[in-house]
């Protein structure tokens, strides 16, 4: 199965996620970098849609809120080719009761090959890239091995 690489255009669907104690992080980040934020299409989880919509006068898709099911409907998104970079501002020093979900949404990014920023550092990092305001063909690894592992082989 060949396909053409998809294109990650100019203007970035871009997923914002925090947990609760890193919400203030993400919005003190995201006012910051509003001017950038205001040209990509922006979706969040529950609350932080919310908030990020509130803080940033700007128009947010908002999910679930993350234990209700929104890091999986990004997860999803990120499967459908609908989101193109997560910035997930996560808590690394208290137990989360949806962590299954948090690992998913990460490894579901690594999967298809989607940048990801955990921390304002890498979010810092990412944002201030040349490749933010330019298109970016995104390699995507082969699986096609690994959807056919279950074919009976040819005789």
């Amino acid at each position: 199965m060949t396909s053409t690489p998809p294109v990650i255009k100019s203007q970035k669907k871009i997923a914002l996620v925090a947990h609760d104690n890193k919400k203030k992080d993400l919005l003190e980040w995201a006012r910051y970098n509003r001017d950038v934020l205001a040209y990509h299409q922006l979706f969040a989880t529950g609350t932080t849609g919310t908030l990020l919509e509130q803080a940033l006068r700007t128009p947010v898709v908002k999910l679930q809120s993350g234990p209700l099911g929104g890091d999986q409907q990004i997860g999803a998104k990120i499967a459908e080719g609908i989101i193109d970079f997560v910035i997930f501002f996560w808590e690394p020093l208290e137990p989360q009761p949806h962590d299954p979900d948090v690992k998913a949404l990460i490894r579901i990014a690594v999967v298809w090959n989607i940048p990801v920023a955990c921390n304002r550092a890498s979010a810092d990092f990412m944002i201030s890239s040349p490749l933010m305001s330019s298109a970016y063909e995104r390699i995507l690894p082969d699986y096609e091995n690994y959807r056919r592992r279950l074919e009976k082989p040819p005789r």
